[in-house]
């Protein structure tokens, strides 16, 4: 009798430990800082917490460098960096999850003169599996939230495949199932869906919405239909009590995306929700699912302040990034959660000079000795953040006083002259912990990070 048991017990055992070598999470947390390169993560840092302080990014227990080249470019943009991570497969700049041998091809207008349509040719490579689908197909939830408009390069690359980012009108039509173009491979489709944009789901209308859909379709009419619990506000989304089964689509914005954290956070009629509002309802609604779920966040307008040059929205939105992994780790079980954070791409945003400990890092450089303004070799003041291009590049440099640099609209100054900061190719930073998180490690490809969450999730 003894033995029996201890051979039931041992096989017991063998069976558990082959289900925990599968597939050790049970849920996965992907959050993506758009832009978010290690100069961001630093300045973040010291802009909200000071050199000693430390982001919640910073405190989970592995760490790793990322390569994010693309198919064709030594310096991606979003949709193959982040399709990369989503498929593990190397794609062409600006295309979406799609085989690394499909073009580019650029997106038609709609009968109100509209871009968004796509211009794929059909014989144009083919769709690969995202990390959204596979969930999908193993009985997992899945959802996206981003503060960009909800069609753009990151969340779309989730749920989309199309041959170039800016098909929006096309690549919506992915996400609602049964609807003509719908992505199958989602099956019931996403569970979480929230963003801005709402132009790019709703009809067009030549006083009200003009950048709407031409085909006349309302997506989010149609969604509701489906059983989503369709929603506007922030009040609205507070309102959201999800039950077993329940389904989510949340648009914050008329047209185009939502506002940087710092002027949201600055208007008090705002009524858009904050990252973390966000990310909490989204969890609270992918929780239900037995099985697990794959969530995706983006903070996705990190990226667009650091295009215009303006460091200190790219910094609050940043740090709102962070706080939204703080919200999601008190709401989950790192025994049986994978949480990673990581960004598709750098910027060109450097860190300057020799400057005073504790001086603020969006201020002119402050000498560390006498406290005095640092100056350049023309005898010119200067701020410890500039960007290697962009449009503010003076033809003659003058000092820079605090009180510019520390305005919230200032500009900080560019090496080259372009019409809008580029992105930079350098290597990123990546932060896991829970359930899976020590594969991650040393310094990887973006396509690895797909197989070590698809691995983690048994899928």
């Amino acid at each position: 009798m003894k033995a029996t048991v201890l051979t039931a017990l041992a096989l017991a055992l063998g069976a558990a430990t082959s289900a925990h070598a599968a597939g050790e999470a049970k849920n996965v947390i992907f959050f993506l800082g758009d832009g978010m390169g290690p100069t961001v993560v630093t300045a973040a840092r010291l802009h909200k917490y000071g050199e000693a302080g430390q982001l919640t990014m910073g405190t989970l227990s592995r760490t790793a460098k990322i390569k994010t080249f693309s198919h064709d470019a030594q310096t991606t943009d979003s949709a193959p960096s982040m399709s990369a991570y989503m498929t593990g497969v190397k794609m062409n700049n600006e295309v979406l999850s799609m085989s690394a041998d499909t073009l580019a091809q650029a997106p038609l207008r709609d009968g109100n003169n509209n871009a968004g349509l796509s211009g794929c040719d059909g014989s144009n490579g083919h769709a690969v599996p995202t990390l959204a689908e596979l969930a999908k197909a193993k009985g997992k939830a899945a959802g996206v939230v981003t503060t960009t408009t909800i069609t753009h390069a990151t969340p779309a690359a989730v749920y989309a495949h199309i041959c170039h980012r800016d098909a929006y009108y096309d690549i919506a039509k992915q996400a609602v199932p049964g609807g003509d173009g719908y992505n199958t491979a989602l099956g019931n489709g996403l569970d979480v869906i929230m963003g801005g944009g709402a132009n790019e789901w709703t009809p067009f209308n030549a006083t009200t919405n003009n950048k709407g859909r031409a085909d006349g379709r309302d997506l989010v009419a149609e969604l509701g239909a489906l059983g989503y619990t369709t929603v506007r506000s922030n009040t609205e989304l507070a309102a959201v009590t999800p039950t077993a089964g329940s389904k989510l689509f949340g648009v914050f914005s008329s047209r185009s995306h939502l506002d940087y954290e710092f002027d949201r956070a600055s208007n008090v009629n705002n009524t858009q929700p904050s990252l973390a509002e966000m990310t909490a309802k989204a969890i609270d609604v992918l929780k239900n699912d037995s099985d697990g779920y794959f969530l995706m966040v983006e903070g996705g307008r990190i990226d667009h302040a650091l295009h215009g040059t303006n460091a200190k929205r790219a910094l609050e939105d940043a740090v709102a990034f962070d706080d939204a992994i703080k919200l999601a780790l008190t709401k989950v079980d790192l025994s049986n959660t994978l949480i990673v954070v990581t960004a598709d791409h750098d910027h060109t945003m450097v860190f300057n000079g020799y400057g005073k400990k504790g001086n603020s890092v969006l201020d002119i450089v402050r000498d560390y000795k006498h406290n005095e303004p640092l100056l350049d070799a023309d005898g010119q003041s200067y701020t410890t953040l500039v960007f290697g291009n962009g449009p503010n590049r003076p033809a003659i440099r003058t000092s820079v006083s605090s009180e510019q640099a520390m305005d919230p609209a200032y500009l900080q100054e560019t090496i080259v002259r372009q019409g809008s900061e580029t992105h930079g190719g350098g290597d990123v930073m990546l932060f896991a912990d829970g359930a899976g998180a020590k594969s991650f490690k040393g310094t990887m490809d973006n396509t690895k990070v797909f197989s070590l969450v698809k691995d983690a999730l048994g899928l």
